[in-house]
């Protein structure tokens, strides 16, 4: 079939539009027509990181669309069924089994960008199946663990962050901290992630400080549900956080990735506190001793710990105020997207695909 595809064609290039051809699905994989992606910081940050000997290459990670067709084993979706896409999983590994699919032992299942043959160009193989999907493209090859059916009146441009970012903001409130009415949750960063764990953490009832340098996401952050929005820039901000949480925070959360947001979120906990690292990045250093005899737990996320079968449902049900943080653009503007994402100039970017 031929379909259109952003292909980045060097480390760090732009998204640009091709047509190329798809393979049909092969018996455990299910042909998707994409009608909504979100662009997410992971497609923008693996782009620049992305091996040459791998490109060109079809990224994309939070699509949305309707089911063309399905391969003879595939039983749990049929064609024209909606369908949220996430991130795969083999199913089979102990973290599998216990129910922690984000932590599934075929990470490369997510990242090799595998499968050559299943699109080609004029000029030879395209790489794709990144996050089981490559969903930047008008049709996708995607599999059972990565495909959710949705209701069909959902609509796909807020499906689609329900993928990767809205699910590791509220997967990490609801799944790993289990935030309550009797907690205080400060979070650093107010972007898609940070924001989704706003609207979370706002709904079971929780007291929630967000941290964002750009004032229209502060304000965001308390109209969806935070007690505060403070700007990083705040004179003794740790101080400020520790007042506003009285005496300190029973759990924090940072999207950041940054070493010294990493040391101001442990400051700011209460003893026994609990910190969440979602945010991609390298190192950080942090006092040990502060750690240690607070008895501060530090614990890293991934995609909220959630299994998007039984998860995405739920943040459906839950109907959270998703079109708050999304702005749609036309498949043809996908560069333009990716650089108001990363100037911050939008929240969540969703492609509409097909209307």
């Amino acid at each position: 079939m031929r379909i259109t595809a952003a292909l980045v064609t060097t480390p760090g290039g732009p998204f640009t539009l091709h047509d190329v051809d798809i393979d049909k699905p092969r018996p455990d994989e299910i042909l998707v027509r994409i009608t909504a992606a979100g662009i997410c910081h992971t497609d923008l940050t693996m782009r620049r990181a992305w091996s040459p000997k791998r490109l060109p290459m079809v990224f994309g990670h939070e699509g949305a669309g309707i089911v063309e067709a399905v391969g003879d084993d595939v039983a749990t979706v049929v064609p024209g069924d909606q369908v949220c896409l996430s991130f795969r999983s083999c199913g089979e590994c102990p973290e599998c089994g216990d129910g922690h699919r984000a932590y599934c032992r075929r990470s490369d299942l997510n990242t090799r960008g595998g499968r050559p043959d299943a699109i080609t160009s004029e000029h030879g193989p395209v790489f794709g199946d990144f996050f089981g999907q490559s969903s930047f493209a008008t049709y996708a090859l995607a599999h059972e663990s990565n495909t959710v059916k949705i209701p069909a009146d959902f609509p796909a441009a807020l499906a689609a962050p329900l993928g990767c970012g809205v699910q590791t903001g509220a997967g990490t409130v609801l799944n790993v901290l289990d935030t309550g009415p009797a907690d205080t949750l400060v979070i650093f960063g107010a972007g898609g992630v940070g924001l989704s764990a706003v609207m979370a953490a706002a709904a079971q009832g929780g007291t929630v400080v967000a941290v964002d340098p750009i004032p229209a996401r502060r304000q965001l952050a308390r109209d969806l549900g935070a007690a505060e929005a403070l700007d990083p820039a705040t004179p003794d901000l740790v101080k400020a956080l520790r007042a506003l949480t009285n005496g300190g925070a029973h759990q924090a959360i940072d999207t950041t990735g940054r070493s010294g947001v990493i040391q101001q979120a442990i400051a700011a906990l209460r003893r026994r506190g609990t910190l969440a690292l979602v945010g991609m990045g390298g190192s950080a250093e942090f006092d040990i001793m502060t750690v240690m005899t607070n008895g501060i737990r530090i614990r890293g996320v991934i995609e909220g710990d959630a299994d998007p079968a039984a998860f995405i449902p739920k943040l459906i049900a839950m109907r959270l105020p998703l079109e708050k943080i999304v702005t749609e653009y036309p498949f043809a503007e996908i560069e333009t997207a990716a650089q108001d994402a990363v100037a911050g100039r939008t929240i969540k970017p969703v492609l509409k695909i097909w209307d």
